[in-house]
Parts: C-alpha cells; sequence; structure tokens
C-alpha cells in the first residue's frame, strides 16, 4: 500500500504540480493518525521533491525557490515542534481544515493571491501550515502562478520550495521524539515508490496537456477532502 501511495503521488505532483503529497498525508492519516502520517511523509516528500526538482534544474526559479527557502525553512521548524505537542484532534483538525479551502478554491468559492513582493513571508506561514496540516500547494501554488511561473518552470520551483519546508519539519519531528527507525524506515520506502512516480508523471505531464493538468489538480483536491472526511470519522 506504501508503494502504489507514493508512485500516485509522484504522478500527481509532477503532472498538477501539487497534489500529491496531501492525497498521500491524508490516506496515511486515515490508517495511522495525524501526527505519524506527519512524521512519515517527511523524509518521502523531502526526497521526492529533491528528485522532481533536480528533473527540472534547468526549467526551475533558483531566485524565488532560494527566497521561498528563507521563510520556510524557520516557518516548518517552528510548525514541526509545535505540531509534535498537539493532540491528535486538533491536528486533524488542521488537516480538515486544509482540505476544505482546497475545495472552496477549486470550486471557485476562493480567489485569494498572496502579493508578488511577499516570497520570504509566503513561505514562513507555508512551512508553518506544512508542519502541521500539509497543504504547502493551496499557498504556494496561487503565488507562484501570480509570479507568471508556468509549466515545467512551476513545477520545478514548486519543488525545490517543498525541499525546504520538508527539510525543516522534519528536523522538527525529529528534535520533537516524533521520528523512530519504523517511520524512518517507511518514509524512505514511500520516497523510492514517489521517485518511480515522478519518472512515470513526467511522461505523462507532456501527453495530457494543460487542459488535462486542470482537471486531475480539481480532481486531486475533492479527493483529498472526501479522504480528510474520512480520517476525521
Amino acid at each position: 500500500m506504501l508503494v502504489a501511495a507514493g508512485i500516485i503521488a509522484g504522478v500527481i505532483t509532477t503532472v498538477a504540480g501539487m497534489g500529491g503529497g496531501s492525497l498521500l498525508l491524508l490516506f496515511l492519516t486515515a490508517l495511522n493518525g495525524p501526527l505519524e502520517a506527519l512524521a512519515t511523509t517527511a523524509p518521502a516528500l523531502l526526497l521526492g521533491n529533491l528528485h522532481r526538482a533536480t528533473l527540472y534544474r534547468r526549467q526551475l526559479s533558483r531566485r524565488t525557490a532560494g527566497a521561498l527557502a528563507l521563510g520556510a525553512v524557520p516557518g516548518a521548524l517552528l510548525g514541526g515542534l509545535v505540531a509534535t505537542r498537539l493532540p491528535d484532534t486538533v491536528l486533524q483538525g488542521t488537516i480538515v481544515a486544509m482540505a476544505t479551502l482546497a475545495v472552496a478554491r477549486a470550486a471557485g468559492w476562493l480567489s485569494w493571491r498572496p502579493p508578488a513582493a511577499a516570497v520570504a513571508p509566503v513561505g514562513l506561514v507555508t512551512g508553518a501550515i506544512t508542519a502541521t496540516s500539509g497543504g504547502a500547494g493551496l499557498l504556494v501554488g496561487p503565488f507562484l502562478l501570480a509570479r507568471g511561473l508556468s509549466g515545467a518552470t512551476y513545477v520545478g520551483t514548486m519543488a525545490m520550495g517543498a525541499v525546504s519546508m520538508h527539510a525543516g519539519r522534519l528536523l522538527a519531528y525529529g528534535l520533537g521524539g516524533a521520528v523512530d527507525t519504523g517511520i524512518l524506515g517507511d518514509g524512505l520506502l514511500l520516497a523510492a515508490a514517489i521517485m518511480a512516480g515522478n519518472l512515470a508523471g513526467d511522461r505523462l505531464r507532456r501527453a495530457v496537456g494543460e487542459d488535462g493538468q486542470r482537471r486531475l489538480q480539481v480532481g486531486v483536491l475533492i479527493a483529498t477532502a472526501a479522504l480528510a472526511v474520512g480520517g476525521l470519522a
């Protein structure tokens, strides 16, 4: 199940630019609880996004990704330390809230866009939210689109920004005692599966075109909300 979920997450994020990590987090939350899901996905998404950023290293915007990291690392570190001390019900509630916002945005009910000059602050806020509830793509995706990024540049820059967030939260979970050898092993297995999904998604992205990518993104957001409700139950 971990391998299949990792491959699907890699394919989705490489094709649509976002969504695979949130879907994976909610799937694991329904199985194992929120804190273990957050801790397991941290090394997996760190390595998976690093691999994706390497695939698109020539297209990504290094300046934007670097500025994003300036805020994302301390934000994720702080949010991760908080997450290890929160009750499961609180973590579960924040995950459901992020999924609800994702669906609202997909339906067109939410059109907020962060200002283009707010790279580091957006990274700070997004890093903290990612460490406690996931959902980095919901905030960073519209921001990067507002900056004029698209296609492979968008996917690569999103991946590089995600690397900094997941590195910060992995460190925080380790300091908070939420990472043991079992969780780390599952995370590394997931990472390998995500990388395989990245390669498959790279081929699929070229075939489906922009319209197909948008439809997939909306479908992922709806599935994310359904998993959030299931996990809460």
